[in-house]
């Protein structure tokens, strides 16, 4: 329960209409779940808008609603608080709300396009290998100190985010690391919240579903530095063109990290195989338990970050070895036979020519080199033929088969794919709808030696067919089908 006096000091209302001098007993944007003297955030969302939803609200006699607009019926009883943006009225709220939970920590976000799962994650594990207790708000798990929580967002919802940074406030951590979407910052997901710093891995093509064009997607992740205060750190990538514009008109810290050119935070591969690498960190060497220079970029970005997060450098560069890949990327899985199979989350065109490169590199041109590859259904459809294109250009052999088709036809989505392929480059081709059969398939057709990549899912426990969630796991499919090899 929060004064609504108290929690208007957080937005600069345009207009109030009724008493101030109330009890709120909770926050919803979610009409659904308004409670009787609560308050009801009205937001414009991607598919829906929540101003519609007042005279529902209003019916449950809730104690107040902000919102852009004004209903034309106003009810006895309940304040009525007009702001500019409701979205960001709802970050700044959901923060007092929870007594301003990340002020009490030190927040560290990641944005780019790849990475940002790898690098929010060994941050998150470095910081416990430190000795401190730190929390993790990421695509496959957000974790307080310990405990792991289920996550249904890359980035939650302002009212579950502020309550997430309150319980790890409450479980005593120092730290707390989160990957920050394109999608939330654009929606203003993280308004109201103090950043101790920022990293930006790259930039590529994706979600031009929602940001329609690049340059869009590219402005939606300069928000995030734009919004951090002067004593955060923006730590980028320098070897992306997209790290300078970044920094323009942030008011923090500005550091670079780089594998190719002069940075603060200097990283460079000296010897590579499929189980790790020996890499050169601002002149010392160091063994890592990660293959290909993606994530080379990432060690490099959580150096770099740990230290301008005041972590001890000689430390660091232990714990950088005991590290370890995160789930689903880069996942390696071998047969007594002498198989390889790779997992990894790559569902950009950029993503995969990153991991196969990388396997390209290790394997040698004598190497064969199978991937079974598909594309997400209801999303950027511009994306699949360059995907499909990519995966042809690097493998000796491409299986197509369904990703997570949700309300789409998965042969639609493969015939898509199909044309980024030339002549030749489909007589290289089997189409397996099936995902769980073209795994199969691409495991006991490849010889020993070879490497097979199952790309798109990654850590993902299922697939997403008509809108229903079926359980499916790249894993396990991998793991039983290379079982049947030996």
């Amino acid at each position: 329960m929060i004064k609504l006096n108290n929690l208007l000091t957080a937005i600069d209302p345009i207009e109030i209409i009724g008493e101030t001098d109330k009890n709120i007993l909770s926050l919803q944007s979610d009409s659904r779940k308004v409670e009787r003297d609560g308050m009801f955030v009205a937001v414009r969302g991607v598919t829906t808008d929540g101003h519609k939803y007042i005279p529902v609200v209003a019916s449950a006699h809730v104690g107040a609603i902000v919102c852009e607009e004004f209903p034309a019926t106003l009810v006895q009883g309940i304040t009525y608080i007009r702001v500019a943006n409701s979205a960001v009225a709802l970050g700044l709220l959901a923060s007092a709300w929870y007594g301003f939970p990340s002020t009490k920590l030190k927040l560290v976000g990641v944005t780019g396009t790849n990475g940002k799962t790898t690098t929010a994650t060994l941050l998150y594990e470095m910081a416990r290998l430190e000795g401190y207790k730190a929390g993790l708000l990421s695509t496959v798990c957000n974790y307080v100190h310990d405990r792991a929580i289920p996550t249904t967002h890359t980035t939650p919802d302002p009212i579950s985010l502020n309550s997430l940074l309150a319980e790890m406030v409450q479980e005593g951590c120092d730290y707390a690391f989160m990957e920050v979407s394109s999608h939330a910052a654009d929606q203003h997901r993280i308004a109201g919240l103090k950043f101790a710093g920022g990293i930006f891995s790259n930039l590529t093509r994706d979600h031009l579903d929602y940001h329609l064009t690049v340059e869009n997607y590219m402005k939606a992740k300069k928000s995030f530095f734009d919004m951090l205060p002067a004593d955060a750190f923006a730590l980028v990538n320098a070897d992306d063109k997209a790290g300078a514009y970044m920094l323009q008109n942030t008011k923090a810290r500005k550091y670079t990290y780089s594998l190719r050119t002069d940075a603060d935070f200097r990283g460079r591969i000296l010897e590579t195989r499929l189980d790790g690498t020996l890499m050169m960190l601002n002149g010392r060497e160091v063994e890592v338990q990660f293959t290909g220079k993606f994530n080379a970029y990432n060690l490099t970005a959580v150096y770099g970050a740990a230290l301008l997060t005041g972590f001890n450098q000689e430390e660091v560069l232990v714990n950088m070895s005991r590290l370890v890949p995160v789930a689903g990327r880069f996942q390696t899985f071998r047969s007594k036979s002498g198989v390889t199979a790779i997992v990894d989350y790559a569902h950009t065109p950029d993503a995969l020519v990153n991991v196969l490169d990388t396997i390209r590199e290790i394997v040698g041109a004598a190497g064969e080199i199978t991937t079974v590859v598909g594309c997400g259904g209801d999303r950027d459809h511009g994306k699949r033929p360059m995907m499909a294109h990519e995966a042809a250009k690097r493998s000796d052999h491409l299986v197509l088969t369904s990703d997570n088709p949700r309300t789409e036809e998965p042969v639609a989505i493969i015939e898509a794919m199909k044309e980024g392929l030339s002549a030749t480059e489909l007589r290289a081709t089997l189409c397996i709808t099936d995902r769980r059969e073209a795994i199969r398939a691409a495991i006991h057709a490849a010889r020993p030696g070879s490497v097979v990549l199952v790309a798109g899912k990654g850590h993902e426990t299922y697939q997403e067919v008509n809108g229903v969630r079926h359980h499916f796991d790249d894993r396990e499919e991998v793991s039983a089908a290379l079982a049947e090899l030996d």
